[in-house]
């Protein structure tokens, strides 16, 4: 599976940002239905650093629909 960029933290809920919802189309996720992203962390330019979690949807094309039609 190729590799896509992040979005920038700042851009993202904190459900996203807990891994609970998709990094990417914002669906819930639930274990088995996601992968793991890996520890991030961001040192923001007004304060401290911290780790954020982000989970993406394991059926990647599913995760592409979903996330086309929420820009729409």
């Amino acid at each position: 599976m190729p590799v896509r960029d992040l979005p920038p933290v700042s851009h993202l809920t904190e459900q996203q940002q807990r891994g609970w919802h998709c990094v990417r189309c914002r669906a819930p996720l639930s274990p088995g239905s996601d992968i793991d992203l890996g520890e991030k962390r961001v040192t923001p330019p007004d304060g401290a650093a911290y780790s954020w979690f982000p989970r993406a949807c394991a059926d990647g094309a599913a995760c592409r629909v979903r996330e086309v039609g929420a820009s729409s």
